[in-house]
């Protein structure tokens, strides 16, 4: 049986310092991994019906064709393992800045790892995906390369993010930078733990057509009570 509580990694990072704990639930009898940076609690393996979300339904606007996708930000993987789900998906790539991050999943640390690692079709990439989406792109060995699916999930919200490293990036010009990056008909998804933002549905559908916001819903045990997410999609012309 695990230990009622484990920090299994403590790293300084450019960002400060992250953690990956683990612990029992007393109720539930199962292992919960979480991810902080500094205080600020990240995500937690107790909660992945979103990120899971996010893959499913930025996938399912494309095609019967052979797909690459782009995954923006790795965290404990839920999104890139749904998304390798999809036997359309050629190739995947994880975007991730924190490189300790990246290691976990190497290293087995996180239940999800053993998975992506194993898979032929996924490939980390450590950098920063906010100055990727604003030069060339996401595959540092293929300059200018265009993909089916950019999939972000980062920051808290479009209005709550965790560095400056991606202030003003959920503008025009952020968005225009990741539809330059997407094939014609490709699609940009976006995770957020906040409702609907009208703002940012409004600079969504200036660069992009067919926008939408789903309100993903999820049981959360801690409060007894339903919690909520939001997937934006947005398809490029």
């Amino acid at each position: 049986m695990s230990a009622t509580f484990e920090e299994l990694d403590w790293s300084p990072t450019p960002i400060g310092e992250v953690s990956l704990r683990r612990r029992l639930d007393p109720v539930t009898r199962q292992d919960v991994f979480e991810v902080k940076l500094n205080d600020e609690w990240l995500m937690s393996s107790q909660f992945t019906a979103a990120e899971i979300a996010l893959a499913r339904l930025g996938l399912a606007r494309l095609g019967p064709t052979r797909l690459d996708v782009t995954v923006g930000g790795l965290g404990l993987g839920y999104t890139a393992a749904r998304a390798l789900e999809d036997e359309r998906v050629s190739e995947l790539l994880v975007v991730e800045l924190l490189q300790p991050v990246i290691d976990w999943h190497e290293r087995g640390l996180v239940p999800e790892g053993p998975a992506l690692t194993a898979d032929p079709r996924c490939r980390f990439v450590q950098g920063d995906f906010f100055a990727m989406s604003y030069g060339d792109g996401y595959d540092p060995s293929f300059p200018g390369r265009l993909f089916d699916a950019v999939l972000l999930d980062i920051d808290h919200s479009p209005t709550h993010v965790l560095d400056d490293g991606s202030a003003g990036f959920y503008g025009v010009d952020g968005m225009t930078a990741v539809a330059s990056h997407l094939r014609p008909g490709g699609v940009y998804a976006m995770w957020s733990n906040d409702p609907p933002d009208a703002d940012y549905m409004r600079i969504l559908e200036e660069v992009f057509a067919c926008v939408e916001a789903e309100v993903i819903t999820f049981p959360n045990p801690l409060q007894g009570r339903d919690a909520t997410a939001t997937v934006y999609v947005a398809t490029k012309a």
